[in-house]
């Protein structure tokens, strides 16, 4: 004979009730919780835009709207200093959108994490979106002959410019920059070296010219939040380097005409 026996069966009230509970258990959350793997994102999949993984130039475009809205008033330094260090340890857009969904934009608009300051004829003001990355290239030299960088290109921290019997442009209306504050170096000898920046921009212009001469053309304006700093130095003899400040054709043709009175 076989030493087992039946199970008992469990009255039909008891099977009832604990059927229930694990039905009804509430789920764990929580600080401890663990929460539950997120499905992998397979390649060629759309990923939602606020699950995208935040760069650190988003991260800092955050941070400079926190503290433009400090020095607005519009918050104090315990809040400013609770939304610095969300900003800092946010991964997601997700995580940064609330940072300043409460703060208007600087044009007066609604701000979110990605949102950008641009009116009518300033559509160079989205700098926060221009602001970060590898420079395209940092060195130019003209011998008896010319350079050019304009259009897309990223300008880097510190770019060197030389003309030797010759002549260089570089155009940053349409440029984006590595960091927020630019060196760029001019070496110009019997040559010339232009530099064509948009209004709204900081320009510091250090170079020294010998028989030659450092000159700034055209007015930048009032400075536009967040726009890049541009510091001009080096060297000119029997040469000279101009800095003009230009708007794009394009931004020209959206300024409202004044009517020409008879």
């Amino acid at each position: 004979m076989s030493d087992e026996r039946p199970q008992k069966p469990l009255p039909e009230e008891q099977l009832s009730r604990e059927t229930t509970s694990l039905e009804k258990a509430p789920s764990v959350s929580g600080p401890g919780a663990s929460a539950a793997p997120a499905a992998p994102v397979l390649p060629g999949q759309p990923v939602a835009a606020p699950a995208l993984r935040a760069s650190d130039a988003d991260r800092e475009r955050v941070v400079e709207r926190l503290r433009d809205a400090v020095a607005e008033g519009r918050l104090d330094m315990e809040e400013f200093q609770e939304r610095l260090e969300a900003a800092y340890a946010s991964r997601t857009y997700a995580e940064l959108e609330p940072l300043t969904r409460d703060l208007p934009a600087v044009g007066g608009g609604p701000a979110g994490a990605a949102a950008v300051a641009a009116g009518p004829g300033q559509e160079q003001a989205a700098w926060p979106e221009r602001i970060g990355g590898a420079g395209t290239s940092s060195t130019a030299v003209a011998v008896m002959s010319g350079f050019q960088r304009k259009g897309q290109w990223t300008v880097p921290a510190r770019f060197n410019a030389v003309a030797f019997w010759g002549g260089g442009d570089l155009d940053l209306r349409e440029a984006s920059f590595s960091q927020r504050e630019v060196v760029i170096t001019c070496i110009a000898v019997m040559g010339g070296i232009q530099i064509t920046v948009p209004p709204g921009v900081e320009v510091d212009v250090r170079g020294i010219g010998v028989m030659g001469a450092f000159d700034q053309r055209g007015n930048p304006g009032p400075l536009q939040p967040g726009a890049p700093r541009v510091v001009v130095t080096g060297f000119a003899m029997w040469g000279g380097v101009e800095i003009r400040v230009k708007p794009l054709k394009s931004d020209r043709e959206n300024k409202p005409r004044r009517r020409k009175e008879l």
